[in-house]
C-alpha cells in the first residue's frame, strides 16, 4: 500500500481505555462517547470486546448500528467462538472490522502452551475464518516488541496471506523506545512479503512515558494507523493519547508532514466528557487538554504572551475547542446568554436541558461571586450523573464538626421515593456522612477512590468530587460538584451507589468486568 501522508486514527477508548480499573462506563455513556468520536472524525472506533460480557456485546452492536462515518471494530481472541461473537456484534455497521490477536513473544506463547508451529497454524486458521466473515480484518501479535524478529516476520506474513488487511504492532507492556519502534516497522516493511499491500498500525502503552513518541516514530517509519485513546486512558499507565499525536502532527507538520481526519476543535469537549464518565480526572499539567496547558502564572511568561501569544504558546486554545476568553457569567445573565456561552464551550443543549441548567446556574450565582466557564461545565457534568429515576436521592444533609468533638451527620435520603433519616458520627464530616448513607442503604460496596478537586479558584469555588466503589467484581463511579465539599461528596457517593444498583440489575455478578483471559485456548 502506498505510504502516503494520511494517518488513520483508531480510537480504543471504549475497549482498552475502559479496561482501566474503575473506568467502566454505562451502556448509554458508551453510545454517547462513540457518537462524539464519530463526529470528531475518528476513522476506526474499537467499540469493545464482545465476548467479554453481554453488556460489551450489546454496546458494540448498538454502536455499530448507529455509527454514521467511522469503521466499527470489535476485539476477538484467536479462536472461532470469539470471532463469531465479534462478527455478530459489528456486522450491521456501515463499515465493520474484526480485530483478532494472539500473544507471540516467548512469555506469551507459554501461556496457551503452543509451539511456534502450532501458533502459526492458529493464526492462519483464525484470520482466514475472520476474513471469510468480513472484508476488513486486523491482526495483532500481542507483545510484538518483545517477539523475536524472525518469528514476528513469519507470523505477520501468515496473517497477510490469510487475509488480514491491517497488521497492528502492539507495544503491549510499554517496553520499547522510539528508535526501536521505528526500526521494527521498517524491518517488517522490508522483510515481509506483501507488507506493502496492507496498513501497518502502532499500539503503544505509556509505562515508560514514551507512548506518544513511539507512535510518532512508527509513523515516520511507515505505519499509517495509530491506536490511541482520549486522555491516554488505558491499562496501567495508559495508552497513546489521541490529542497528543493529532496535535503533534498538526503543530509540527514541518517535520511530521502527515494529516488526519480529526476535527481538533472537538478535542476539549471529548476530553472533559471522557473524564466525567470514566471517573478519571485529567491531571492539570496534561499535554494539550490539562487545565494548565494554556495558563501562564510566571510574570515573564505573562508579559511575553500579552505582547505576542506565540512567545510561550505553540497552539491556539481555540484549535482544540477551548475558548481563549473566559467571560464571567453572573446572576443577572439570562437564558440567551447562557445558551450562547454553552455553545461557545461546545455544549449543545435541548430546551429542557437549558431550563434545568439555568435554574442550577442561578442558584450557583447566588452563592458564588463569579461563575466561570469551568463552573458551567461542572454543572452540566453534574446534571448528567443524576437522574429522576435513581433509587437513592439526597434530600437533606447537615454536618457538624469541631476540634474537640466527633463529626456528626444528619442525613435524609429518598430511597425508592420513601424518605428515611438518620444521625451518625464519624472520624470527620465525610466519614460521618458516608456512614449515614450506608446505614440508610446497606450495601457491600468498598470505597476504592475518593478524590476532591476545585473547579475554579477562591474559597467559594465549586468542588468536584469523584468516588469509586466496587462490589463482587462490579465497579461503579460517581461524580458531583457543589460549593459545599461535603454535599458534593455525599452526592457523588450516592451517585456511585445508584450506578452500582443499575449494574446489579443488568448483569450477573462480575458480568461487566473483563474476566476472560487474553490467551484462552481455541474452542
Amino acid at each position: 500500500m502506498p505510504r502516503d501522508n494520511h494517518v488513520l486514527i483508531f480510537d480504543t477508548t471504549l475497549r482498552d481505555g475502559e479496561q482501566s480499573p474503575g473506568a467502566t462506563m454505562t451502556h448509554d455513556e458508551k453510545l454517547e462517547i462513540a457518537e462524539l468520536l464519530d463526529e470528531m472524525g475518528v476513522d476506526i472506533i474499537e467499540a469493545g470486546f464482545p465476548i467479554a460480557s453481554e453488556g460489551d456485546f450489546e454496546a458494540v452492536r448498538d454502536i455499530a448500528a448507529r455509527a454514521r462515518n467511522a469503521t466499527i471494530c470489535g476485539l476477538a481472541r484467536a479462536n472461532i467462538r470469539d470471532i463469531d461473537r465479534c462478527w455478530e456484534a459489528v456486522k450491521d455497521a456501515k463499515s465493520p472490522r474484526i480485530h483478532t490477536f494472539i500473544g507471540t513473544s516467548p512469555l506469551h506463547r507459554a501461556i496457551p502452551n503452543l509451539s511456534m508451529d502450532e501458533m502459526v497454524e492458529r493464526i492462519h486458521d483464525t484470520v482466514t475464518h475472520a476474513r471469510n466473515l468480513c472484508d476488513n480484518v486486523q491482526w495483532s501479535p500481542m507483545d510484538a516488541t518483545r517477539t523475536e524478529h524472525d518469528y514476528l516476520c513469519r507470523t505477520v506474513e501468515v496473517a497477510i496471506k490469510a487475509g488480514a488487511t491491517t497488521i497492528n504492532i502492539p507495544d503491549t507492556v510499554g517496553y520499547t523506545a522510539p528508535r526501536e519502534s521505528a526500526a521494527l516497522i521498517a524491518m517488517l516493511l522490508e522483510r515481509v512479503p506483501g507488507a506493502d499491500t496492507i496498513t501497518f498500525a502502532t499500539h503503544c502503552h505509556n509505562d515508560l512515558g514514551m507512548a506518544t513518541a513511539n507512535a510518532l516514530a512508527a509513523v515516520e517509519a511507515g505505519a499509517r494507523q495509530i491506536e490511541c485513546t482520549i486522555n491516554g486512558l488505558g491499562e496501567r499507565a495508559g495508552n497513546t493519547a489521541l490529542e497528543e499525536v493529532v496535535m503533534a502532527m498538526r503543530v509540527r507538520n514541518d517535520i511530521m508532514p502527515y494529516r488526519t481526519n480529526i476535527d481538533t476543535t472537538r478535542i476539549m469537549n471529548l476530553s472533559r466528557r471522557v473524564a466525567t464518565v470514566s471517573g478519571f480526572p485529567v491531571q492539570f499539567n496534561k499535554a494539550i487538554v490539562g487545565k494548565n496547558a494554556f495558563l501562564h502564572e510566571s510574570g515573564i511568561h505573562q508579559d511575553g504572551v500579552l505582547k505576542n501569544v506565540q512567545t510561550f504558546e505553540i497552539m491556539r486554545p481555540e484549535d482544540i475547542g477551548l475558548q481563549a476568553a473566559n467571560i464571567v457569567m453572573g446572576k443577572h445573565s439570562g437564558r440567551a446568554a447562557l445558551r450562547s456561552k454553552m455553545k461557545e464551550l461546545g455544549v449543545d443543549l435541548a430546551d429542557n436541558q437549558l431550563n434545568d441548567l439555568f435554574v442550577r446556574f442561578k442558584a450557583l450565582a447566588d452563592r458564588k461571586k463569579e461563575v466561570y466557564d469551568d463552573d458551567l461545565l461542572a454543572l452540566v457534568q453534574d446534571a448528567d450523573t443524576h437522574e429522576a429515576h435513581d433509587t437513592l436521592q439526597l434530600r437533606r444533609l447537615r454536618v457538624t464538626s469541631g476540634t474537640d468533638t466527633r463529626a456528626e451527620a444528619e442525613l435524609t435520603l429518598a430511597i425508592e421515593g420513601e424518605e428515611k433519616s438518620i444521625t451518625l458520627q464519624g472520624d470527620g464530616p465525610v466519614d460521618a456522612a458516608f456512614n449515614a448513607v450506608k446505614a440508610l442503604y446497606p450495601h457491600g460496596g468498598r470505597l476504592d477512590l475518593y478524590q476532591v478537586s476545585a473547579v475554579t479558584e477562591g474559597t467559594d469555588a465549586q468542588a468536584t468530587v469523584s468516588v469509586r466503589i466496587s462490589e463482587s467484581g462490579r465497579i461503579a463511579t460517581g461524580q458531583a460538584a457543589d460549593t459545599d465539599t461535603i454535599v458534593a461528596s455525599v452526592r457523588a457517593y450516592v451517585n456511585a451507589i445508584n450506578r452500582l444498583i443499575e449494574r446489579r440489575k443488568k448483569s450477573a455478578p462480575g458480568d461487566d468486568v473483563k474476566q476472560v483471559s487474553y490467551s484462552d485456548p481455541a474452542e
